[in-house]
């Protein structure tokens, strides 16, 4: 089974793949039809704790695969061989394109390994959309998914209540912030007092 980051990452499951196995244990250890020994269940929870390591290992590998690309792909042509050999792994790890990443392979389609990597990546774009629009319900879909299958009539909705009024009157902002008062002018120098 290929590795979810390529040559670099070295695990043997995605992180999708160690989500189900985790679910899955934990499944495992509340629905067991015999009592485990107590050597079980601390190698389960130790497995467990070990999936869980492994998932949050891959979103840290993902997350810096994909800052090296975009470096990469900030840095093109001149980081041509490192952003080709980098794309190549995050698309085999399931990465879909972003719209830079094809106009940077369009840009470079002269090199027939860019071009060729183009057509792959355009194909993993092509199918991440219709997957989308696939699985997002048209807003029509909605509104016929109530009870019944059809349109209820509206209910009506009770009067709204008064707030209650506080026990205290509320104080207005110049009985908290009264006005400043103008300070006294200084005494004129020079006059006598007398």
């Amino acid at each position: 089974m290929p590795t979810p980051y390529g040559s670099r990452g070295g695990m043997a499951f995605s992180a999708a793949e160690l989500h189900v196995l985790r679910r899955l244990l934990a499944h495992a250890l509340q629905s067991s039809p015999a009592p485990l020994a107590a050597a079980e269940v601390q190698d389960c929870l130790r497995l467990a704790q070990s999936v869980d390591e492994a998932v949050q290992e891959a979103g840290r590998l993902r997350a810096f695969l994909l800052d090296d690309l975009a470096r990469y792909r900030g840095a093109l042509p001149g980081s041509l061989s490192g952003y080709l050999e980098l794309l190549q792994d995050a698309l085999a790890a399931g990465y879909e394109p972003v719209p830079d990443d094809l106009a940077a392979l369009r840009a470079l389609r002269a090199n027939p390994v860019a071009a060729a990597l183009l057509e792959r990546a355009q194909g993993v774009a092509e199918r991440s959309v219709r997957r989308r629009l696939s699985t997002t319900p048209a807003p029509r879909t909605r509104l016929l998914a109530l009870a019944g299958g059809r349109e209820e009539p509206p209910k009506p909705a009770p009067q709204p209540k008064e707030p209650p009024r506080p026990e205290r009157p509320v104080p207005t902002p110049g009985e908290v912030f009264p006005p400043r008062r103008k300070p006294a002018p200084p005494p004129a120098a020079g006059r006598a007092v007398g």
